[in-house]
């Protein structure tokens, strides 16, 4: 099949699109790079211009005067460029439903081109979009990304701005348009399979895909210090629950100062934060997750004991028991101190739990088997 992918904010469709290739299938992936993690891409739709140094001055300007980033506009300039030539895919899949990141208008422009000129479009959901904002709102679930939001703390409100813009009439357009005229939705893990409960598009869970044969595994020795690696991203430190992690690191510091080295990172290139997660036995990854995202799955294949989304949903779907796999990571500084400090005690711990994450990993989202998952549902569905 020829197959196009639009989008990425993980790395999940650059697995995707090697999984693909080894299937025979012909793919080309179109995104922006998202930012400072700067993505690969086929067809890169980068801003380019307004963040250069020349263009970056017009940006800010631009941005304190009518608080909107030109950079934006840019995505959707050079995607409108090469959309005409985005056409007679057997399948195309969108990240999430906003995969280009351009203005509201502009966005359902292309999206429109690009459904007219393909066969069948299909719609991730794996982030933020209007089903998930909608559903976290509600506050159903004992937790959220969106806690510190609800908890009124003034630091992360800006955090969530972007949250909202999902629920605006411009973007309910979009969302429309999507859910009408697409061939379906699949999630990516557990955390985004209630808000698409019930719902007609949705066709089901496909769990991330990691090629497994990039990251590489090897059993975790521990000759000297246990390191510990926190990489921050600003943009979601809240939403990740960075600042229990911080807390609780400085607590075991003074706890373990001979047996323990902590790393910790602030906005580097994803090919840059990979480096530094392969000399860790432990990384720190979010605490309101129900389910592993991608960085926590790449650093699991890799043998690394994670503290991530594992609760008792993801134990259940999975067949598994606490602490199998991954560590069940919680908005709460004593409970982290508690379970980090007996790791540190006992590091024949971090072997097995590195050692079960490779093995589940292996099992449950090998790149290979995971695209042939996409490829028969996508040819199944009509």
């Amino acid at each position: 099949m020829k197959i196009l992918l639009v989008g990425e904010f993980s790395r999940l469709h650059n697995s995707l699109k090697e999984g693909l290739l080894a299937l025979g299938h012909e793919v080309v992936l179109v995104n922006n790079g998202d930012g400072f993690k700067n993505y690969p891409a086929d067809i890169s739709i980068r801003a380019n211009f307004f963040k250069s140094k020349l263009g970056n001055i017009p940006r800010q300007i631009w941005a304190r005067i009518f608080k909107y980033d030109l950079a934006l506009l840019e995505h959707g300039i050079r995607f409108w460029w090469i959309s005409k030539k985005l056409k007679n895919f057997d399948v195309v899949q969108l990240i999430n439903e906003r995969p280009i990141q351009t203005t509201f208008k502009l966005e359902l422009f292309l999206l429109k081109r690009i459904f007219k000129q393909n066969k069948k479009v299909f719609l991730m959901c794996c982030g933020i979009d209007y089903m998930t904002v909608s559903h976290m709102l509600q506050q159903k679930d004992k937790y959220s990304v969106m806690n510190p939001y609800f908890e009124g703390i003034p630091e992360a409100k800006k955090q969530y701005d972007y949250y909202f813009d999902f629920l605006t009439n411009s973007h309910q357009k979009i969302h429309q348009f999507l859910y009408k005229n697409s061939s379906g939705v699949i999630s990516s893990d557990l955390d985004y399979v209630a808000p698409l409960i019930g719902n007609e598009k949705y066709l089901g869970m496909i769990a991330n895909p990691i090629n497994i044969d990039k990251t590489g595994s090897s059993e975790t020795t521990i000759s000297g210090k246990i390191s510990i690696f926190l990489g921050i991203n600003s943009g979601n430190s809240f939403t990740k629950g960075v600042s229990f992690f911080q807390k609780a690191l400085v607590i075991l510091q003074e706890n373990y100062p001979n047996l323990i080295e902590v790393k910790i990172t602030t906005d580097i290139p994803y090919t840059t934060y990979q480096k530094h997660f392969e000399s860790a036995h432990i990384i720190l990854d979010q605490v309101y997750g129900f389910d592993q995202g991608f960085n926590a799955l790449e650093a699991m294949a890799k043998g690394k004991v994670v503290f991530t989304g594992a609760e008792t949903e993801f134990l259940k779907h999975y067949h598994l028991k606490e602490d199998d796999v991954a560590v069940n990571a919680l908005p709460d500084v004593n409970y982290l101190v508690e379970k980090l400090s007996y790791l540190i005690e006992n590091p024949s711990e971090i072997n097995r739990i590195g050692q079960n994450a490779i093995q589940f990993i292996h099992k449950e989202h090998h790149y290979i088997t995971q695209a042939q998952k996409y490829v028969t549902l996508w040819l199944q569905t009509k």
